[in-house]
């Protein structure tokens, strides 16, 4: 099924000084996105249905005009979330300035074991500091995860539950490349995530969800004799920092936004050319609806606290 786009990734730079060594962009360029090119998505965005944006990196909080993005955005009736790794003062600053007009703010943070994989710092506790900064409607800590141990687990549900936000886990997923330079076979990788993905449900009651997600991921990587991938079922297109606009950003079929209106409303209604990959796979969101499969490639899970009840896995 053709799952209707209702939502955009929009790619605020071609560039970013994070530089995860497990970062999965999809394009890399330099420079940041005009607003002039930024409206134009709006406008035809909104033209063909979609109700909400995310802005992604490079890093956001970078933007020289971050604030318009998100008012221009609003103007267009939309509701406006962003994914942020800010951690230093003027980060922090720039993101405390629009947070309150965000939807909800994701602030990304790395395990102990995809730091040391990924040659990164941030911590968990530093992107807690970054959450308590700001108001926001939602506010949720990303973890990436890779060779979790029960101490951090236990640490990091004790983090979340004092700071009262929500929790999104992801496994760390790396390439054919990746794998091989770390001396990795794609079963002890696989393997790696299980052992993950049980040391987190011993401190977090996971869904079905996740561990469905987990077989995709799975699937893709070690594909049955003669399977074939199955076609994106993502209802998230993707922009990217010069005005390129794909149903997936790792996608091959793209159209400029500066295309004729006609051509953009029959690419984003076309069934999908692209098929899943595990790259994609990771980045993509959960549907509204747990039984609503059809408009996500795989769901990674997301954790809200309740001081009444234990932590919960949606």
């Amino acid at each position: 099924m053709n799952a209707p786009v209702r939502t955009a990734l929009i790619s605020t730079a071609g560039h970013c000084k994070v530089a995860c060594g497990f970062c999965f962009r999809a394009d890399r360029a330099h420079g940041f996105l005009s607003t002039a090119t930024y409206t134009r998505t709006l406008s035809r965005l909104k033209e063909t249905g979609v109700e909400g944006i995310c802005l992604t990196g490079g890093e956001p909080t970078h933007h020289p005009q971050l604030r318009q993005l998100v008012r221009l955005a609003r103007q267009f009736g939309m509701s406006v979330s962003m994914v942020t790794s800010a951690r230093t003062v003027t980060e922090v600053i720039n993101l405390f300035e629009v947070a309150p007009l965000l939807a909800n703010v994701s602030v990304s943070a790395d395990s102990q074991g995809a730091m040391l994989l990924g040659r990164t710092n941030r911590t968990a506790a530093s992107g807690i500091a970054t959450l308590r900064a700001i108001s926001a409607e939602m506010k949720i800590l990303h973890v990436t995860c890779w060779r979790l141990g029960e101490a951090e687990c236990q640490d990091l549900a004790d983090l979340v539950s004092e700071a009262g936000v929500e929790a999104q886990f992801s496994p760390l997923v790396l390439d054919e490349r990746s794998l091989h330079r770390d001396g990795k076979s794609v079963r002890d990788y696989l393997a790696q995530q299980r052992l993950d993905a049980n040391v987190l449900g011993r401190h977090f009651n996971l869904s079905d969800r996740y561990r469905m997600y987990l077989g995709e991921l799975r699937d893709l990587q070690l594909p049955a004799a003669g399977g074939e991938r199955w076609p994106c079922r993502s209802a998230t297109a993707y922009v990217s920092a010069d005005g390129e606009l794909r149903r997936c950003p790792y996608g091959q079929a793209s159209v400029s936004v500066h295309a004729p209106r006609a051509a953009i409303k029959q690419f984003l209604t076309a069934p999908p050319q692209d098929r899943v990959t595990p790259d994609c796979a990771a980045i993509c969101r959960s549907p509204a609806t747990s039984d609503d499969q059809s408009a996500s490639c795989a769901a990674p899970t997301r954790g809200r606290h309740d001081p009444t009840t234990p932590w919960t896995a949606l």
